[in-house]
């Protein structure tokens, strides 16, 4: 589909500043731009592409001021990142298709009831008293258990597992092959240096606009909830362990753990590969670098931590500095005994 870059002007608030009749059919890379194409410009790192970009259009902030000359026009907005996200959002609802209906083979126990508009694909497998909203999406072989309850505008992507018992809410996407409700890992240490196995009774809730990136793993509680609260970001491959609950609105990347009974706070950041151990609280708007390993509690809210183990950034950059030149010290510390 075409559109005039007026009109995709006037879909984000924005001014034009050049040929605003030109019309664009694609999203491209800025770096990768070409004729028909709109892109955008939020980090400055990649300004130098402005310049030489050939795409139609680039989204740019309302405060941006190009230092040399170019050839395409401007969208300019107040912020270009939000921007190019709600032309995605709109590109995607024009091309997607809006799978209706059930494919067959499907399952789906005759106790269990499934919303209006709703999609069941191919080799799905639904269980007993189950309830799922409506316009939810349940994709091809994914697997719902028995006595799960799945909210309003759900997408359960290709391979998902919701086991027995969870409660997701509405607006919710789990991706693929993610698995919400495996067993926690609970073994009591015996006397002849075996583990015996304790039951994992509990559940897993998400509330509602959460995201679970896929191969994902949330494990459910020993009893009560491991729970994940509302607008909760999780990315691929996280292991999120027994009764963990995390605060709202918090982002946790690739890679990253979090081990069992510790409470995250809300509007938290934990980067890749971060590992925090069980039975901690990390205060709200707490950020936590990548490879960061977390021991102890985080009390005060709004602190950067980076570092195995972890503390303060400006304390682990300062440590670095001096990591860095450990050669250089030795070396004037061997002269100085040579001196002596």
């Amino acid at each position: 589909m075409e559109f005039t870059i007026s009109q995709v002007a006037e879909l984000l608030n924005g001014k034009v500043e050049g040929d605003g009749s030109q019309k664009v059919s694609r999203l491209d890379k800025i770096q990768e731009g070409s004729p028909g194409g709109i892109s955008f410009l939020s980090n400055l790192k990649y300004e130098n592409y402005l310049y030489t970009t050939k795409a139609s259009a680039v989204i740019v902030a309302d405060s941006f001021s190009p230092s040399k000359d170019y050839n395409t026009t401007l969208i300019k907005v107040e912020d270009p990142y939000i921007g190019f996200t709600q032309l995605l959002e709109a590109y995607e609802m024009m091309i997607k298709e809006d799978k209706l209906g059930v494919e067959q083979p499907s399952y789906m126990d005759p106790t269990s009831t499934m919303g209006e508009n709703g999609y069941r694909g191919a080799f799905s497998h639904i269980g007993k008293n189950t309830k799922i909203g409506k316009n939810t999406k349940i994709h091809p072989q994914a697997f719902i258990g028995d006595n799960v309850t799945i909210g309003d505008n759900c997408k359960i992507f290709s391979g998902a597992r919701i086991l027995n018992d969870c409660v997701i809410g509405n607006n919710c996407d789990v991706h693929a092959n993610a698995v919400v409700g495996a067993d926690g890992f609970g073994f009591a240490p015996q006397a002849d240096g075996t583990y015996k196995n304790i039951p994992q009774l509990g559940n897993v809730v998400l509330e509602d606009n959460v995201s679970i990136g896929a191969n994902s793993t949330l494990d459910r509680a020993t009893m009560g909830s491991t729970i994940v609260k509302k607008g909760v970001k999780i990315d691929n491959l996280v292991q999120i362990a027994h009764n963990v609950v995390i605060g709202e609105n918090t982002v946790i990347a690739a890679q990253a753990g979090i081990s069992g009974s510790t409470e995250i706070g809300k509007n938290c950041i934990i980067a890749g590969k971060a590992g925090i151990v069980g039975h901690l609280k990390i205060a709200d708007n707490t950020t936590i670098g990548a490879n960061t390993g977390i021991s102890k509690s985080i009390t005060k809210p709004g602190n950067t931590l980076l570092g195995y183990m972890a503390m303060d950034i400006k304390d682990f950059l300062k440590s670095y500095a001096v990591f860095r030149k450990l050669p250089e010290l030795q070396n004037k510390l061997k002269d100085l005994e040579k001196k002596q």
